[in-house]
């Protein structure tokens, strides 16, 4: 497919970059599953398609506004990511926007896009101190019309990407990497060049929250790792080259050529993110009080930074008696009543929470292979479903003499863009 974006790149505004490595400070807030979109990988699908579900309708402004301030007041979150379903179509998010300012919350949003094809939106939300979007880029063309179910979706999202280029309001794009896709991977990398995008994500095609219903996911629809790893290969070398910051999330590490690893983000790098999501504020937003229309929000139970032992002991003593997650989390509880330093002690338990995501919620799995390969400890190796259609014999075992256990082995070497609002704790040695 030939480009046919504007050919002149927006200048991308001067942002520093960083190889320190600091936990997030972002924390999320879904606002409800309604959505402009169909896209046939989106963990939310069954909800976005069910009116009744509690979750689909969009929540009032108060009760995201409370949800907005116990992130910071608690978590000691400092910028968040709103996302819906489609947040642009929220009926108050210019009012939820300029309140997160007002906080202390700098705000982004997750959006397709679509809505900004008109450029007095993107006026307003400039005006309403949006500081960046991230935009869901998962195809050119015809292939992401038929992704997202909606024909003519790609025209109205290069027209929004000229807009935010016009009205001087950074972004970054997200790419899901699905089978249709592979081949333009290299050209969205390209694009990304184009229109001035800061940073690109491409994120594995994972069997999260509605995804995970049987049958869903396929030999049809996902691709081998071996199929996306070359493609995927040829984008980060474009970007690399061009000097823009590219994340490859859920991804084995050994499937990436070794200049790439770097890149790679699986559940024990991502907390190092700092466009990532805080673990301990996105445990609680993840509940489903904080993503209804109804009902008030629960309790926050997890900590922020300088809580860890007032507000976590409690909770994980509770949580390590539940069957199937005792042995991880009994394993933090004793972590934290230990009394080890605070950065220590949130090191760790980090890394156990990871290893809930990966080994219990997601159901990875470690090949034979894995097992010869000195970066496992830090790799959450196969999804469990993946490895039920293809097996784990892609895996390419990384040599070495010395097991890696330190989960920023690679990602320390990564230059990370970074935003002026997070330059004073983001760029500290």
């Amino acid at each position: 497919m030939k480009l046919t974006e504007t050919e002149n790149p927006a200048p991308r505004s001067a942002v520093n970059k960083t190889t320190h490595r600091t936990f997030t400070r972002r924390g999320v807030l879904w606002l409800g599953q309604t959505c402009n979109l169909h896209c046939q990988f989106c963990y939310f699908i069954d909800k976005i398609h069910s009116k009744g579900h509690p979750e689909h309708p969009f929540m009032i402004i108060d009760k995201a506004k409370k949800i907005c301030k116990t992130l910071v007041e608690f978590y000691g979150n400092n910028s968040i990511d709103i996302q819906g379903g489609e947040p642009t179509l929220y009926k108050d998010i210019f009012d939820l926007i300029q309140y997160c300012k007002e906080i202390g919350l700098t705000p982004s949003l997750i959006t397709n896009a679509l809505v900004l094809d008109d450029i007095k939106r993107c006026l307003a939300f400039k005006d309403a101190g949006i500081r960046d979007f991230l935009v869901s880029v998962h195809g050119l063309g015809d292939v992401f019309d038929a992704l997202v179910g909606v024909k003519g979706a790609h025209v109205c999202q290069m027209k929004a990407l000229r807009n935010l280029q016009e009205a001087g309001i950074p972004f970054r794009f997200n790419c899901v990497l699905t089978k249709l896709v592979l081949h333009q991977l290299p050209l969205i990398a390209e694009l990304a060049k184009k229109t001035g995008a800061r940073v690109v994500n491409f994120i594995t095609f994972n069997p999260f929250a509605d995804q995970s219903q049987k049958g869903r996911r396929n030999i049809q629809n996902v691709p081998r790792y071996s199929e996306v790893s070359g493609r995927l290969n040829n984008a980060l070398d474009i970007l690399n080259d061009s000097n823009i910051e590219a994340n490859v999330r859920y991804f084995p590490i050994c499937m990436a050529a070794e200049r790439h690893r770097k890149s790679v983000y699986n559940f024990q790098q991502l907390p190092y993110d700092h466009h990532e999501w805080d673990y301990a504020s996105w445990a609680w937003t993840g509940l489903q009080p904080q993503r209804m229309k109804k009902g008030d929000v629960s309790d926050p139970v997890q900590p922020s930074t300088s809580r860890w032992f007032l507000h976590l002991k409690e909770p994980l003593k509770k949580l390590s008696e539940i069957s199937g997650l005792s042995p991880i989390l009994y394993k933090a509880h004793k972590l934290v009543s230990q009394r080890r330093s605070p950065h220590q002690a949130r090191e760790e338990i980090y890394r156990e929470i990871a290893k809930i995501h990966a080994e219990v919620h997601c159901k990875y799995k470690y090949g034979k292979k894995c097992l010869a390969c000195v970066a496992q400890d830090i790799c959450d190796g196969f999804h469990g479903d993946y490895a039920a259609m293809f097996g784990t014999e892609e895996a390419r075992p990384i040599q070495g003499d010395v097991r890696i256990t330190d989960p920023l082995y690679y990602i320390r070497n990564q230059e990370k863009t970074v935003e002026r609002e997070d330059e004073d704790w983001a760029l500290q040695p």
